[in-house]
């Protein structure tokens, strides 16, 4: 396994993205077993954006330079607008109160619905992934799939990871209002920032 795609996927999954504040929005709102569900359906929502990479739309993506400079500028745009929206109260980092409680099947529905619409997974898939694909490869389909369930697997691992934590601090940060302010302000600047390293990535 190329140990440059394992950073550079880490960084994706780690950086705050929609499924991510999702995640931690399940932790804080309703503890760490809903974390859990909506960590499983921001990781099912990553499938299409897999099955359109590997049936060739990434490669044509790879191919032209006009569409790879549209959708990373489109990608830009969208972190930008994602840093503003979450410093709004009613943002992708809402809270809601105790008694609005959600099936398994919603949050996982809502979930897979929120990275199924997902820009950030578009860029990866159709920016990142083919640069990992070698020309000459005898067999990119397979490679594709493999870094793809690789990348699947840890964001799973790292949204559960987030969504615990977010969990386990519930009561200190839900009695404390400021503690939320600053998160959202960490999360818009992360958001800054990934734009600005998407807008530096050249084919």
């Amino acid at each position: 396994m190329n140990i440059e795609f394992l950073i550079t996927s880490l960084i994706v999954v780690a950086s705050p993205g929609t499924g991510a504040l999702v995640t931690l929005a399940a932790g804080l709102s309703r503890g760490a077993r809903a974390s859990v569900v909506a960590a499983l359906g921001c990781t099912l929502g990553i499938v299409p954006h897999m099955l359109a990479a590997i049936t060739g739309l990434a490669a044509l993506l790879h191919a032209s330079a006009l569409a790879f400079e549209a959708i990373k500028y489109a990608g830009v745009a969208y972190l930008v607008y994602m840093a503003w929206m979450t410093l709004k109260v009613d943002g992708p980092l809402k809270i809601e109160p105790d008694g609005a409680d959600r099936s398994d099947g919603e949050v996982i529905h809502r979930a897979i619905l929120v990275n199924l619409l997902n820009p950030k997974l578009s860029i990866f898939f159709f920016a990142f992934l083919p640069q990992f694909v070698d020309r000459g490869e005898a067999r990119p389909t397979l490679l594709m799939l493999e870094l793809s369930l690789v990348f699947m697997a840890m964001t799973f691992a790292v949204f559960v990871a987030y969504g615990v934590f977010a969990a386990s601090v519930r009561d200190r940060v839900l009695s404390r209002p400021g503690v939320l302010k600053w998160m959202r302000r960490g999360f818009a600047a992360a958001f800054v920032g990934l734009g600005v390293k998407l807008a530096l990535v050249h084919r």
